[in-house]
């Protein structure tokens, strides 16, 4: 570890106690904190001690219920405005880059990325950005170091089987524009959005996700803390990745 890294761990382990990052500190440590899912092997960091989970009740979390409950409340207004600036302000939108990959016929409008909101955005999707700010920034439920988007799968567009980094955050979708012939696959269990209404899994399990219908799919992607992890171990697992990131140049 860096002397950043040790230093900001000393920091919380004075505040928040010796055994506060344990889990972080294994995670690290040699094996990476023990086995793992079979279909988590993609992903690069496994906290321990996290459920092997790969699909969650949207509401079966205390801390992330008020974020699904507000969403889903708002999403007629949210589905007007998204489809507003899709037909009148689609250079809003760019082609998502994932970390593995870049596709155009995967389009994304970011509402948070970098560790804060995208400002830009109030303006063209006023609602999701204002529901995003107040109930999952506001209240520290997103994860900042990753973000908030709308992602539209064009027709015919698949993405293919992956894991993405880590299971120290995990993923809620709401639901906004949804033609038939979509789906999306969770360590090997396939599903379908309910439109107005929010999945939550691990996507450090393997998943992929397809739009075989004939008009754009639109989900509103949410990166919120996995609500099993501390606050102390958020605060580590933030100065770990951030000071990672600094040191690649990103």
């Amino acid at each position: 570890m860096t002397p950043e890294i040790e230093n900001a761990f000393a920091a919380i382990r004075g505040e928040h106690g010796a055994d506060s990052i344990r889990r972080v500190e294994l995670m690290l440590g040699p094996g990476g904190g023990g086995p793992r899912h079979p279909l988590q092997q993609g992903a690069k960091w496994i906290l321990p001690g996290l459920p092997p989970t790969p699909w969650h009740d949207p509401r079966g979390h205390p801390e992330l219920t008020p974020v699904v409950e507000a969403l889903e409340a708002a999403h007629p207004v949210i589905k007007e405005e998204l489809t507003t600036a899709w037909s009148g302000r689609r250079e809003a939108f760019s082609d998502y880059e994932h970390y593995l990959t870049r596709q155009e016929d995967w389009q994304a409008l970011h509402l948070y990325r970098g560790g804060g909101l995208v400002e830009d955005s109030a303006g063209t999707v006023p609602t999701a950005y204002k529901v995003i700010d107040e109930f999952a920034v506001e209240t520290d439920r997103i994860c900042p170091l990753l973000e908030c988007h709308f992602s539209t799968l064009l027709p015919g567009a698949a993405i293919a089987p992956h894991c993405d980094l880590w299971n120290f955050s995990i993923n809620l979708h709401l639901a906004v524009d949804i033609p038939a012939g979509c789906s999306i696959t969770v360590a090997g269990e396939t599903r379908s959005w309910t439109e107005g209404e929010c999945l939550l899994f691990d996507y450090s399990f393997e998943h992929e996700a397809r739009n075989d219908g004939d008009r754009p799919r639109t989900c509103l992607l949410v990166d919120l803390w996995h609500p099993e992890t501390t606050i102390p171990e958020r605060q580590a697992l933030t100065a770990l990745i951030s000071e990672i990131r600094r040191l690649m140049g990103e």
